[in-house]
């Protein structure tokens, strides 16, 4: 039931989530997890937009669709952070697995039979890489093309050029064991050059995250309590109106925004300023925009906690000078 419901979706879509599935360490059919998704994603939606409908008399259809487009952004980040998770800890591992499967190549032993050995329990995700490679290998598959479709199951530009330089080295008939030293080294100086580049880049981030999290809430916090106390005030000031009065160039009139208004405004504003502060962390500190999906719910929680707790301080603090 499940792959039927998943082939009701469009074919690119349903495409790019089976290699986005693929690309993590979930090991359930692609397609009966897309049907599952989809299916329980649309029952939520169902079940709370029925109880948010009763409550603020909404429409039932326009949440529903809301809510399932947010359930799907959600099952995609969680997604992109498996996948990211998966081919950083590839990464990490292979100067070391090829290191060791050059090793295994100056000791006389075939390319295939290095691959295969160089396949160690503290390697991790790539171990279950290699163990693949070798099952697609004993069943028949040329070396070449088990490493190739290796790329496809990890989303790591680093691991795809390591292969390609691979295969092109087995085509070749080169000396292998030296390009594989060679590729080695090079992947730790690349790691090296990464973490100095974060760690000078640090000092933006902090800043950004400081600048979203901490000073645009407090600063709305601030300015909503300002209009709520306006507004009270304003309202209950009453200037006669003589021939002085009349002449000058200042009016006091009553504030016509409303507090629900302003709060609303700043709560979808510090929203959009998490995501794009989000996406720019994710920029900055990974090179890549995905990378920012996870810093979305920590900003969105540490914002609005400090949004809301700022106006109940500065509430409680002036309330009884301004008598609110």
């Amino acid at each position: 039931m499940y792959r039927t419901i998943s082939r009701l979706i469009p074919r690119k879509i349903r495409e790019h989530f089976k290699l986005l599935i693929k690309q993590t360490d979930v090991k359930t059919d692609p397609d009966a997890l897309i049907g599952f998704v989809v299916i329980f994603g649309l029952g939520l939606s169902l079940f709370f937009s029925f109880i948010t409908a009763s409550v603020f008399n909404t429409n039932v259809i326009i949440l529903t669709l809301l809510i399932f487009i947010i359930y799907i952004v959600i099952i995609y980040m969680l997604l992109l952070v498996r996948s990211k998770k998966k081919s950083s800890q590839i990464e990490a591992a292979l100067p070391d697995a090829l290191q060791l499967m050059s090793g295994n190549l100056r000791a006389g032993m075939t390319t295939d039979r290095a691959l295969l050995l160089s396949s160690r329990e503290e390697f991790g995700a790539l171990k279950y890489e290699i163990d693949i490679i070798g099952k697609e290998i004993t069943s028949g598959k040329e070396i070449e093309q088990s490493l190739m479709n290796m790329t496809k199951r990890v989303r790591s530009s680093r691991l795809e050029k390591a292969i390609y330089l691979i295969v092109s080295g087995l085509k070749a008939g080169g000396e292998l064991a030296a390009l594989l030293d060679q590729t080695a080294e090079n992947l730790r100086n690349e790691k090296v050059v990464d973490e100095k580049v974060r760690s000078n880049i640090l000092l933006y981030i902090i800043f950004i995250f400081i600048a979203v999290g901490f000073g645009a809430p407090m600063l709305f916090g601030l300015s909503s309590y300002l209009v709520e106390i306006m507004t009270v005030n304003l309202a209950n000031v009453e200037i006669p109106v003589t021939a002085q009065t009349s002449s000058l160039p200042l009016a006091l009139t009553k504030v016509s925004i409303s507090v629900d208004f302003v709060v609303k405004f700043a709560m979808i504003t510090i929203v959009m300023s998490c995501i794009m502060g989000s996406f720019i962390i994710g920029l900055i500190a990974k090179g890549n925009v995905r990378d920012g999906f996870k810093y979305i719910p920590i900003l969105l929680l540490i914002s609005m906690t400090v949004f809301f707790g700022s106006r109940f301080l500065i509430k409680n603090l002036l309330s009884t000078v301004f008598g609110l």
